[in-house]
This record gives C-alpha cells, structure tokens and sequence, in this order.
C-alpha cells in the first residue's frame, strides 16, 4: 500500500484513538482485571503494521479473560473501534496483542516502549 501523507496519518491517528478510547473504557466495564489498551503502526507499511495491544494488570487476569468470552470481546470491541475508524483488516487477531502489566514489569523493567517495540 501506497505511504500516507502527514494529513492522512494525523486524521487516522486522531480517528484511531477516539474509537480505541472508546472500546477501552467499554471493557474496562465489562472485563476483570483490564487496564488499558494501544496501538502501533508503521505509516510505511499500514494497515500490515497496525498492532493493538490489550493490557492487563495481572497475568492470571489475562489468563482467564483470553480462556472465556471476553477474548471475543475484545476482539469485537477492536473490529467495531477499527471500523468507526474507517480501517479495514483482513485478519483482526493477527493484529491483536494481549499482555500485561506485570510481564512488562519482570521482562522489561516497566519500559512500554521497548516492550512494544519488540512485539512486531
């Protein structure tokens, strides 16, 4: 796909986090344990490089959500978020992370970004 100019990105961008603000504060409703979510993406390679990464404060919360019905929660919640944002993705679970707080903390010291970085 063609880079997007600066315009484009910043308007996605600004799409991408309404909709993603929206469907975390949805689940932080809905889903025991959840924290908060992101989003990455290489404005050389998008939509490919878009990643959304689900965040959970304890392992053993993530554990149970990814085992129950609130994987497809959230899955749902990222396809309607992504759609309201005019992004369209042939394959949304690849694009879709689950991790939490306190594997950042043992792996990466808390450092998000380089944690985030790594999991292209």
């Amino acid at each position: 796909m063609k880079a997007m100019s600066k315009r484009d990105l910043a308007r996605l961008e600004r799409e991408l986090i309404a909709c993603l603000t929206d469907a975390c504060e949805t689940a932080k409703a809905e889903i025991v344990g959840f924290s908060w979510l992101t989003h990455r993406l290489d404005p050389d390679d998008f939509p490919a490089s878009l990643r959304i990464t689900w965040v959970f404060e304890h392992e053993a919360d993530k554990t149970v959500a990814l085992a129950g019905a609130a994987k497809g929660r959230m899955l749902a919640l990222t396809a309607q978020a992504l759609d309201e944002a005019g992004v369209t993705l042939d394959h949304l679970a690849w694009h879709v992370r689950f991790d939490s707080e306190e594997a950042c903390s043992r792996t990466h010291a808390g450092d998000w970004n380089r944690r985030l970085q790594q999991q292209r």
